[in-house]
């Protein structure tokens, strides 16, 4: 119930973020507080949108939806590990399309390439230890299975790949973020051509190794940007896997960096632990890697030039566990342990 209190509260934390408040007390829903808001900061705000790709979960249950993708056609593309649909296909409006798949317990990392005009998945699957390339239809091209010629592993439970980039060459990265922490590089065969990482309190180690993906923003000079997750860091690698630098983002427990335009977006798991404390929030960087907004988190602040710890302002999500940009620069959040919820739309205003 909204009492003068919980109002009072409420307006007090939403003007701390530097959030727009509409009339909460008008259409006001209890299970949807936050209808209509208009959350982030500067540049980069937007309207939530509770309504989309919402479908009938005892036809097309979902249970963590992991990440989200956008295909050449324009379609949205979810990935999920509830076994009776592992993905779910939806146009930018949010009406259902199709859905496909069955065999992927552990559905976790989802990535799009388009090679020679046509467009492939990549999933990473926890439970299977291996990563799974298909066609839009699902249909199987590639397995990559636990890298034992590597030298690092001695069983394929200690290989539980979270990611994988793919370069404009056609070599493969993949994430081993909830395993031994290693990256591994394949060409486009599936050949292991390099191993470099792994878990360790140096630069160029990790504790978390959870997204991967190209930073193409250079276009002269391509590189890694990984995610350093427990370390509250991304960190940019060479293509041939020697660490660069690392950004760090105090509060910041983010799953994977996405790179659209100049902008790096990430879903910020949690701001706190435990990872099961519903602190998250997404975060948008500029072109310098500077955090310029923070929809549903706390106004991003320098001194210094030091970024101040960030944290969560207004409970919009639980646990983001990625963040999908649309054509039209909209957002698509999806969610890890968050009551088997379909994706939140974050309009572009």
């Amino acid at each position: 119930m909204l009492n003068r209190r919980n109002f009072l509260g409420l307006t007090s934390s939403l003007l701390t973020g530097s959030l727009l408040l509409p009339d909460l007390l008008w259409g006001y829903d209890a299970s949807r507080p936050f209808k209509d808001l208009v959350i982030g900061h500067g540049s980069h705000r937007y309207k939530i949108d509770y309504d989309w790709g919402l479908l009938d979960s005892s036809q097309y249950p979902v249970k963590d939806c992991h990440e989200m993708v956008q295909d050449s056609k324009g379609r949205i593309i979810l990935l999920t590990n509830e076994t009776r649909n592992n993905v779910l296909i939806y146009d930018k409006s949010g009406k259902f399309l199709e859905s496909w798949g069955h065999e992927y317990p552990g559905a976790h990392g989802l990535t799009l390439s388009k090679e020679n005009g046509e467009d492939f998945l990549y999933i990473s699957d926890n439970n299977r230890h291996e990563v799974i390339k298909t066609t839009l239809k699902g249909e199987v091209v590639m397995t990559l299975p636990f890298p034992q010629e590597s030298g690092k592993y001695e069983k394929a439970d200690q290989y539980i790949p979270t990611e994988v980039a793919v370069a404009s060459n056609g070599d493969i990265y993949v994430a081993d973020g909830y395993g031994m922490q290693y990256i591994m590089r394949y060409n486009a065969k599936g050949e292991l051509l390099h191993v470099f990482g792994g878990r360790g309190d140096g630069p160029e180690h990790f504790d978390n190794a959870h997204g991967i993906c190209i930073d193409d923003r250079d276009t002269s000079n391509p590189r890694l940007l990984i995610t350093a997750r427990q370390q509250n860091a991304l960190k940019h690698f060479s293509l041939a896997g020697e660490y660069l630098s690392t950004i760090e983002l105090p509060g910041a427990f983010i799953c994977r960096p996405v790179i659209d335009g100049e902008n790096v977006y990430g879903a910020v798991l949690v701001s706190k632990l435990p990872f099961g404390s519903e602190s998250g929030f997404v975060t948008i960087l500029d072109g310098q890697n500077r955090v310029i907004s923070n929809p549903g988190g706390s106004t991003p602040l320098y001194q210094d030039n030091q970024l101040q710890r960030m944290h969560q302002v207004v409970k919009v999500f639980k646990h983001p566990h990625d963040v999908c940009v649309d054509d039209d620069k909209n957002l698509y959040v999806a969610q890890w342990n968050s009551g088997g919820v379909y994706p939140i739309k974050l309009v572009r205003v």
